[in-house]
Formats: structure tokens, C-alpha cells, sequence
């Protein structure tokens, strides 16, 4: 994946965004979503729902055996959309003088949590009205030593059915536009059109056709528009009772539709659901992937780092068919 500076920006951001809401109206359907206090193991949140038997399931589904990664290359390119580039270098070369054989090393490092990297979000990542998850007080559980509750190593490793709401195929088009929103309405339409029924445990990833555009029309700052959900649809996605959000994006649209809130999909399925989040999958693959099998639900797994304390961690996500 690489940046480039001098991209276009996107065209202005549709009404397709709306209805807005009001900060009242927010609070109310956060309420209405919320799951606290709903499983000791509060930490891994909605992850609790997936059961042995759910993964069974999950590996019933793999036929051909084909597998698909989902993260976007290391990207360590200045650009639009990569404001913290990742680092890459080498620290060996081999030219030390040491007994054989030679060794040749090299350093990575990330601030991850943004539009560059392929990332998984725990629920420590996302704060509403300084209350994490099941009402622990954001100030008192996360600090400079990183997160005492919610933290990524809470999480472990997923394995789980996963559903591709692949939009742009039902659409008959390229790509959404950015700041075009998915509704409840058109999750239920996509379910009937690519023959898939989103179910308790289940991984739910969105492609908008995020990095098809990216290819073909240049970087743009999807901060300030992208395609993703609207709030309307987490209603309907809570009472499937999904276990993980995912998205080409970041699985919000932009601008938001809520005032006065950047991010409303994150505060609804992490801070009130325990759903944690996948942003910046590279679906395009597995978009193909799906068409040619005929079908949009795979076994899926996902393994984070194990960081202590970590908000979160980058991942490569594998759907298996």
C-alpha cells in the first residue's frame, strides 16, 4: 500500500450520511444497545457469545480450503490517509563479524490506531462520556502503563463464521461514494441478495469498495468522509448479537451523523455493545474470493497480539472458504 500526497480529495460527502441525530437521540439508542453487566468475563466483551460449538460451526463451513488474508501492507508511507507512517528498517545486515551463518534483522514499529494499518480495536480503545465497557471509569482503569481492563490480551485469538456484507456487489457498482451510509435497510437487503444470514457469534465485515477507489482515484482523508454505517443499523446488528465489527474502513460514516461525534458506530458497538472492531481490511481479495465461491459466509480467525495493557493491536485476519 503506498500513499500518495498529491491525491485528489474526494468528492464533497452526499447527503447519504443522514437522518442526523441529536445528542439526546444518541444516548437513548446507546441505552437501548448497551450490555453491561451481561458476562463475568467482562474484558472480552461481546466475544463471549462464541461458544466451542460456534466454532465447530465455523469449521463446517471451510469446502475448498482457500484462504484469504485481509491486512493491508506495512505501510511506512507519508500520506492523505497514513498521517503516522509505520517504521520499518533493518538492524542487521549480516556484516558483523560473528562464527557462521550470518543473521540479517529488522525493526517494525506502529501507531496503529488510525487509517494505515489493519487493526483490531479492544475494548479499552473507546470512551463515551468517560466510561469504557460495562461502565468502568475510563480515567481510573487506563493510564500511561496502558489498560487494567479491556486490554487486547483479554481478548485471545477468534475463530468464528464471518459474513461478508460485500455492498458494492449488490449495488452493481465499483465502490460507495465516500460518506454514503449503510442502513439496517440495506444490511437486510444485502443478507437476501448474497444468500447469507447473520447469527449470534457471527464476525460481520462491510466492504464499500474503500481500497478499489483508493486504486483507481488516489489517497484522499477518509477522516473527513468515507462510506460505512450509519447508526440506525446497530440496532438490527446488536439484536443478531454479533461478536465482531469489521470494515475496508472503519466501519463509521463520515461526516458523522450524530452531533457533536466523530466516531458514533465505534462509541455504539465497542463502549456500549463490547463489540470489538476491525478497521482498515483490505476486502477487495475476498470479495473476489466470495463471488467465485458462490457464497458470503467463511470461517474466519483472528489473533492479536498478546500486548499487556494494549488498546488494541494491527492483525491479519484470515477468511477461510
Amino acid at each position: 500500500m503506498t500513499s500518495s500526497p498529491e491525491a485528489s480529495p474526494p468528492p464533497p460527502a452526499t447527503p447519504d450520511n443522514g437522518p442526523r441525530l441529536s445528542r439526546q437521540e444518541f444516548d437513548e439508542l446507546f441505552a437501548a444497545v448497551r450490555t453491561w453487566g451481561r458476562w463475568t468475563a467482562a474484558d472480552r466483551g461481546a466475544w463471549n457469545r462464541v461458544t466451542p460449538e460456534h466454532v465447530k460451526r465455523a469449521a463446517a463451513l471451510v469446502r475448498t480450503g482457500v484462504t484469504v488474508p485481509m491486512a493491508l501492507p506495512w505501510n511506512t508511507v507519508p500520506g492523505p490517509d497514513n498521517g503516522k507512517p509505520a517504521l520499518h528498517y533493518m538492524s542487521d545486515l549480516g556484516d558483523v563479524e560473528a562464527p557462521e551463518p550470518a543473521t540479517h534483522k529488522d525493526f517494525i514499529a506502529v501507531d496503529y490506531h488510525g487509517k494505515g494499518v489493519s487493526h483490531l480495536d479492544a475494548l479499552s480503545h473507546i470512551a463515551y462520556r468517560g466510561q469504557l465497557y460495562d461502565g468502568r471509569t475510563a480515567r481510573e482503569v487506563v493510564d500511561a502503563g496502558g489498560a487494567r481492563f479491556g486490554a487486547v490480551a483479554a481478548l485471545g485469538p477468534l475463530v468464528t463464521k464471518g459474513v461478508l456484507l460485500d455492498l458494492p456487489a449488490v449495488l452493481g457498482s465499483d465502490w460507495l461514494e465516500p460518506g454514503q451510509a449503510v442502513h439496517a435497510e440495506d444490511v437486510l437487503a444485502a443478507e437476501k441478495a448474497l444468500g447469507v444470514t447473520i447469527g449470534e457469534g457471527d464476525a460481520v465485515l462491510l466492504r464499500s469498495g474503500h481500497f478499489r477507489r483508493r486504486t483507481e482515484l488516489g489517497a484522499w482523508n477518509p477522516d473527513a468522509a468515507s462510506a460505512g454505517f450509519h447508526v440506525d443499523a446497530i440496532p438490527l446488528l446488536a439484536e443478531r448479537g454479533i461478536a465482531l465489527l469489521g470494515a475496508d474502513g472503519d466501519s463509521d460514516v463520515r461526516p458523522s451523523p450524530v452531533e457533536g461525534l466523530h466516531s458514533p458506530v465505534h462509541a455504539l458497538a465497542i463502549t456500549a455493545m463490547g463489540v470489538p472492531l476491525l478497521d482498515n481490511l483490505d476486502l477487495e481479495p475476498l470479495s473476489a474470493a466470495c463471488a467465485d465461491a458462490g457464497r458470503y459466509a467463511f470461517m474466519l480467525t483472528v489473533a492479536p497480539l498478546n500486548i499487556p495493557g494494549g488498546t488494541g493491536s494491527p492483525v491479519n485476519p484470515i477468511a477461510v472458504l
